[in-house]
């Protein structure tokens, strides 16, 4: 296995002009690295969905692989700041602040299992039978947002809500940030609020678990956001950079990428998320019009 990789290393250090031996002879692997998950959903489903993914990292890279899980999409940007973590599987926002915040350094980006697109879509759901059909129809009701962090629970539909002159302290009756995904949409499947934002990818990888399509109306849907990306230290070795980018795009084991709900993932860089660091700008330039 380590010869195999040491090849594919080989090859990709000829690509990019750089001498074997220099790569190897100034850089050494940590014996172990840690895999930080933003929590979409709850633990219990993160280590379903993302423990054989780790696996496989730690079997193709030949060192120990540690899946760490944090209670918010913060402690993985702090945790990685901080060295605590190596690598990260990040939103596009929260990726955006830990590139800013934590030294991070895009790898691969996510492809959506369903439309085979490097990207996802915001959503905003209601519970079936609610008659809760249209952005008008939840004004005084009941709110989710996620995490600040976040892409499509957050940062996606606070954009839209401000182009269309649309407060959510005044439009709703109450608005909640949940945490993460799967809590969402658990609150509005129990009737514990009336609509929240969320998105496709996130949405179906609970599909036939916690819900079922038909327990929801989509009331909205995003453009196309750019795919999550697996992040990481800029500090790591270039080498061990390289491996777990090789390691990430070769990953297709069937069972795995099913719990994902992905079709795997590509080559991506920093300047993906440009389109990203533009809405925020846009959030902000919003928010001082008001």
């Amino acid at each position: 296995m380590k010869m195999s990789l040491i090849k594919k290393l080989t090859a990709s250090a000829l690509v990019l002009g750089l001498s074997v031996s220099s790569m190897f002879a100034q850089e050494k692997w940590p014996d172990k690295i840690t895999f930080g998950v933003i929590p979409v959903a709850g633990s219990t489903s993160m280590k379903e969905n993302f423990g054989p993914l780790a696996d496989y990292l730690a079997k193709t890279l030949g060192i120990k692989v540690e899946l760490k899980l944090a209670g918010d999409y913060t402690g993985i940007i702090t945790g990685m700041q901080h060295k605590h973590i190596d690598v990260a599987y990040f939103g596009p926002k929260s990726y955006v602040e830990a590139a800013k915040r934590a030294n991070a350094e895009a790898l691969v980006v996510e492809v959506d299992g369903e439309s085979g697109l490097p990207g996802y879509n915001g959503t905003i759901i209601t519970k079936k039978g609610s008659n809760l059909k249209s952005l008008a129809d939840i004004k005084g009701k009941t709110w989710a947002f996620t995490s600040s962090q976040s892409t499509s629970g957050t940062l996606v539909p606070t954009v839209m809500f401000s182009k269309k002159g649309i407060d959510p302290k005044k439009y709703f009756s109450k608005v909640i940030y949940s945490g993460g995904h799967e809590a969402s949409i658990l609150a509005v499947k129990a009737g514990k609020v009336d609509a929240a934002s969320t998105n496709n990818l996130d949405f179906n990888r609970g599909v036939g678990k916690q819900w079922s399509r038909d327990d929801f109306n989509i009331i909205w849907t995003s453009d196309l956001i750019p795919g999550a990306p697996m992040a990481a230290r800029k500090d790591l070795p270039t080498s061990l950079k390289m491996a777990l980018k090789g390691a990430f795009v070769s990953y297709n084991d069937k069972e795995g990428l099913k719990r994902l709900k992905n079709r795997g993932f590509i080559k991506g860089d920093d300047s993906v998320y440009n389109p990203v660091r533009d809405l925020i700008k846009l959030k902000n330039e919003l928010k001082n019009k008001k």
